[in-house]
């Protein structure tokens, strides 16, 4: 009797010792190699415990927002870009050793099956959904965006891929998804999205392959929603009878699967590239967090992205700015759009301010001179102990908002584990037949920017 429960008690010690390791994250499963390694895992980590802190526990939906002003404010609403940054960050959390992903599939579980129940339109997602129960907002949460659902579709998949459990829950949230519903033929362009209250397509469309939406714009080609001209139909930049635009572009036509465009070329001091909308960096280096543009795109999209990175570098020198780093932000008590005109179409206005997720963007790129920006950035205070970078800093009168957003959080996150796991979550992303499939458009195409 002795013998067997000495047998029963070495036995339960072993469950438990496996249960113990599955359950429990391995610290970590990244060894940094030197300084700045470590410094990004330990910005990685706070910034991971953002999203730990500021996700419910019963619905899996991450706030919007939380600003540390006076008091810790909370936006109690999310997006389906918030939702895909959570998705990416859990993934991220898992590859770099901060939760097990045993823990991290049941708490991505929560989030899945809110999706789930949530209201949709074909299978879309609305604008913002309050935290508590996945309700929409309805002052002004009724619209259907094409760019905030692509990114949900993105993390969707990647979370499928990644947790192959919840596959049969993914699948069918991302085959229901129909951006044939966005699409406008007459055009080959997506409307930016659909209005609730109007009941109708907006009478913009997303025009620009070198935008955030080029993510919503692939997948919907890998998925079959649209057809594969809708790629080449988009501008690479206006026509230089746009007079309107920053420059006058110089370039040829081309001639891509039977489509023709102008495959044009903007210049800033010696350096050519494709411009985004705005000349703001996640615009230009967000959607890389997934696509494979810096491997498949290297005279195109991969390319751009390196010459955007060296673009900002060089308006913030030429401009005589202490740090660079433009992209769209939060501000006190308020959301900004800032950007390297010179880089954008139309450009926005730097307004000597200054985000951190524009630097991590940015790592693949330029590491060296993306830790540099980041001491700098330290300097003046934006780091903060809990939850990492605060969202920007203005470079003339000094003051930093005390803000998190869980997008400028996830893109953060995301980066620093592209970086140091050498593309993983890309990997991810196409291991996919919907990343898979639209590779080649990737691979064909020079933007004829190389130096």
């Amino acid at each position: 009797m002795k013998k067997l429960l000495g047998l029963f008690f070495i036995t339960m010690v072993g469950v438990g010792a496996i249960f113990y390791f599955i359950s429990t994250p391995v610290k970590t499963a990244i060894h940094p190699k030197n300084d700045m390694e470590k410094e990004l895992l330990e910005t990685a980590e706070k910034t991971f415990r953002f999203f730990e802190k500021y996700t419910d526990s019963e619905t899996g939906l991450t706030m919007d927002r939380v600003d540390f002003e006076q008091e810790e404010t909370k936006a109690e609403h999310t997006s389906p870009t918030n939702i895909a940054m959570y998705m990416l960050g859990m993934v991220s959390g898992v590859e770099l050793g901060f939760i097990s992903k045993k823990d991290a599939e049941q708490e991505l579980e929560k989030t899945l099956n809110s999706l789930l129940e949530m209201n949709t339109w074909n299978g879309l997602y609305y604008n913002w959904y309050f935290t508590k129960d996945g309700t929409p907002k309805t002052d002004w949460g009724q619209f259907i965006s094409s760019v905030d659902n692509g990114w949900l579709t993105a993390g969707l998949i990647v979370t499928g891929q990644y947790f192959e459990d919840l596959k049969d829950l993914t699948d069918p949230l991302v085959e229901q998804m129909d951006y044939s519903t966005l699409y406008d033929p007459s055009v080959g362009h997506l409307h930016g999205g659909y209005d609730k209250e109007q009941e109708s397509l907006t009478p913009h469309h997303y025009g620009m392959l070198y935008t955030e939406p080029r993510v919503a714009s692939y997948l919907a080609i890998g998925k079959g929603d649209v057809p594969e001209e809708h790629w080449w139909k988009l501008y690479r930049t206006f026509p230089p009878e746009f007079d309107w635009q920053s420059q006058t572009p110089s370039g040829v036509m081309k001639d891509y699967n039977g489509v023709s465009l102008f495959q044009g070329v903007y210049e800033y001091e010696g350096i050519k590239y494709v411009p985004s909308w705005g000349g703001s960096m996640f615009e230009a280096l967000m959607p890389s967090l997934v696509l494979k543009e810096n491997e498949l795109g290297v005279e195109a999209l991969g390319l751009n992205n390196l010459q955007h990175v060296k673009g900002q570098i060089h308006y913030a020198e030429v401009n005589k700015l202490d740090a660079w780093g433009f992209s769209p932000a939060a501000i006190r008590n308020n959301y900004g759009e800032f950007g390297a005109p010179v880089l954008g179409a139309e450009g926005y206005e730097d307004k000597a301010t200054v985000t951190p997720h524009a630097s991590f963007l940015a790592l693949e790129h330029a590491p060296e001179e993306v830790y540099n920006n980041l001491k700098k950035l330290q300097d003046m205070g934006v780091y903060g102990e809990d939850y990492g970078y605060y969202d920007t800093v203005n470079l003339k009168s000094g003051e930093v908002a005390h803000a998190y957003l869980s997008l400028d959080q996830g893109m953060i996150l995301a980066s620093i584990t592209n970086y140091l796991k050498k593309g993983v979550i890309r990997d991810y992303f196409h291991q996919d037949p919907i990343g898979k499939k639209p590779e080649h458009l990737l691979e064909v195409e020079d933007f004829g920017i190389r130096d």
